[in-house]
């Protein structure tokens, strides 16, 4: 596969590079006295030199006689010299920040590149949304491949959202430049049923010779996971259990074990690698989701290799996950992934290797960071206003929440989340009739929930409840809801819930916290509802407020915004909630909200 993002591509440089290894001419960077992690051969080698040339590496070995008037010279006098790092599965929309902000946020980090799925904003926006991402992207040194959204709607048919993809859409994606293959490819239902829509899809991707990145959340691992993995699905990150990551490798499928904001999936799938002692070229490390105040105080892969640490996986091992193997999953490791002749000169000073502490990153043969600040600017990109003013609803009263039922009681279907998980349970409680209406009912911490479709004013709202925030007062809305974005509300009282839609109706989108009446936090996301257009220091501010308002009304879970986020995604078992209503996640089908009416 080419790469579109090399300073120059290798066909310009292969006459330089082979004079500046054997010494004819001089090199424009030499990189002295590393402790080179070889992630080629799973070695540290002690007192190696790199140099470099048009942005790519000439020679690793002993570069002395390389040096001339014009080189740069680095001595790392002994600090460890990694690949940088690669991140391959992310949506860049969830840390809602925008493309420019997040390239701040995560290259110091010793992050060069990131394989984006952008379907939260082609969910709102298109395909517009995408080219509005990449043009944001491109002004950053931050390489920012593309995997072409595959799933919009997530499923078809069980929710509405601002756009839809089709396998036109993929053919014409195929051909940018920036575009690595299909994004995570959620529909695995219309895969296994052989539906003629998803399949198209999927031959569009083959046809161009690029990869299908997968999702498969089920914990069937025999018929249903051959068959997805018989379609050309090459990865997936949806693995929970030590069970599901070794399935998948076993059958040649990249595992990427997520470790974001809110799910931790890391403590269970590196048992993969501690307890099965399987080979670990078929496993990856992943971040999926980051919010603010992760990337801002925790950092992005170097925090995730950190963690693999943790778990027992070996140092080397863990870097070889964010670099040398994401790169082979996505057919690019003989451009990027490694420290070797004719690669991208993209690398890290490590002064730490159990904490993966980052001193300095280089991309394309350029100083981009040092000691944790970024040492080159950006230019932003002005999203246009097409990007905004994207919540199409009118504001609403309370008694458009209302959920009438005639009886004493009901029995009715309820989502319960599980904490820093991406799963929900499906429960059946007993709720009684107050005033010929349902209700929250604290004692069982269950809330209403609403989520009204924003994009094209169809007026169409699902109703539900969902159990386990432990919410003692209060209402919290959010334009974040996987990956129909509609408005989504949760509370104890209609009053609140009818303030905190309207609050986000009149700022555009984002989140928001309200008890009694007033907002205790707020995040406006004015760029599709999802993203901030402000920098990240004043985004993560924002969002802590939301944060802090969770713990006051009486949520201590993990990003509980985050695991209410993913409460309307269709895709995920076992129960969730759409604009058209209740949908069992098992069978892919429509469940009622009311199982039986009591008189």
């Amino acid at each position: 596969m080419k790469n579109f993002f090399c300073k120059y591509p290798l066909y310009k440089c292969t006459k330089t590079l082979a004079l500046v290894a054997t010494g004819k001419i001089k090199a424009e960077l030499v990189i002295k006295n590393a402790k080179l992690i070889n992630v080629c051969t799973k070695e540290i080698i002690d007192n190696v030199s790199v140099a470099v040339a048009m942005g790519r590496i000439a020679k690793v070995g002993n570069c002395d006689s390389l040096i001339g008037e014009n080189t740069k010279v680095i001595d790392l006098q002994g600090k460890y010299l990694a690949p940088s790092f690669l991140d391959g599965h992310i949506h860049i929309e969830s840390s809602m920040i925008t493309p420019s902000e997040y390239a701040k946020a995560v290259i110091p980090h010793g992050t060069s590149g990131v394989f984006i799925d952008p379907h939260e904003i082609c969910n709102v926006l298109g395909t517009k949304g995408i080219d509005y991402m990449l043009k944001d992207a491109k002004s950053t040194p931050l390489k920012t491949y593309l995997t072409m959204p595959s799933c919009v709607p997530a499923v078809v048919g069980f929710e509405d959202t601002g756009a839809r993809i089709d396998a036109k859409h993929i053919k014409k994606a195929m051909k940018k430049p920036e575009c690595v293959g299909l994004g995570e490819m959620m529909n695995f239902p219309g895969i296994l049923n052989a539906d003629e829509h998803t399949h198209q899809i999927v031959e569009q991707t083959l046809k161009a010779d690029k990869v299908i990145t997968g999702h498969y959340s089920l914990p069937e691992t025999d018929g249903g996971l051959n068959g997805y993995v018989a379609t050309g699905a090459r990865c997936c990150h949806e693995s929970t259990r030590k069970e599901d990551a070794l399935s998948k490798m076993r059958l040649g499928m990249y595992a990427q074990f997520r470790e974001g904001s809110a799910w931790k999936d890391l403590h269970h799938l590196a048992k993969v690698l501690t307890e099965e002692k399987v080979d670990s070229r078929f496993s990856c490390l992943v971040s999926d989701d980051n919010h603010p105040n992760t990337l801002k105080n925790q950092g992005h892969l170097d925090h995730i290799v950190a963690r693999a640490i943790e778990e027992g996986i070996d140092p080397i091992t863990a870097i070889q996950m964010v670099t040398i193997n994401t790169a082979t999953s996505f057919d690019l490791a003989h451009e990027i992934g490694s420290i070797a002749p004719s690669k991208c000169a993209d690398m890290v000073v490590i002064s730490d290797l159990n904490t993966c502490k980052v001193d300095m990153v280089i991309i394309d043969g350029e100083v981009v960071s040092e000691n944790g600040k970024l040492v080159k600017d950006f230019v932003k990109y002005n999203f246009p206003k097409k990007a905004k003013n994207t919540v199409k609803l009118n504001p609403i009263k309370s008694q458009d929440l209302s959920i009438k039922c005639n009886g004493k009681s009901a029995k009715v279907n309820v989502i319960e989340i599980i904490p820093a998980r991406v799963g929900t349970y499906r429960r059946i409680e007993k709720l009684e009739v107050i005033n010929g209406e349902l209700k929250s009912n604290l004692e069982k911490d269950i809330l209403k929930a609403v989520v009204f479709e924003r994009h094209k004013k169809t007026k169409t709202k699902g109703f539900g409840f969902v159990k386990g925030f432990n919410i003692k007062s209060g209402a919290l809305a959010q334009t974040v809801a996987h990956d129909a974005h509609n408005l989504f509300v949760i509370g104890t009282n209609d009053e609140d819930m009818a303030l905190a839609v309207n609050i986000l109706i009149k700022c555009g989108g984002g989140m928001v916290a309200v008890d009694n009446g007033k907002i205790l936090g707020l995040a406006p996301l004015s760029i599709a509802g999802l993203m901030s257009d402000k920098p990240l220091e004043q985004t993560q501010k924002d969002v802590e407020s939301v944060e802090k308002a969770w713990v006051q009304m009486g949520c201590k879970h993990i990003s509980p915004f985050m695991t209410m986020a993913i409460i309307p995604l269709a895709c995920l078992p076992e129960i969730r909630l759409t604009n058209r209503g209740l949908v069992d996640c098992t069978k892919f089908e429509f469940v009622d909200l009311i199982e039986e009416i009591y008189n």
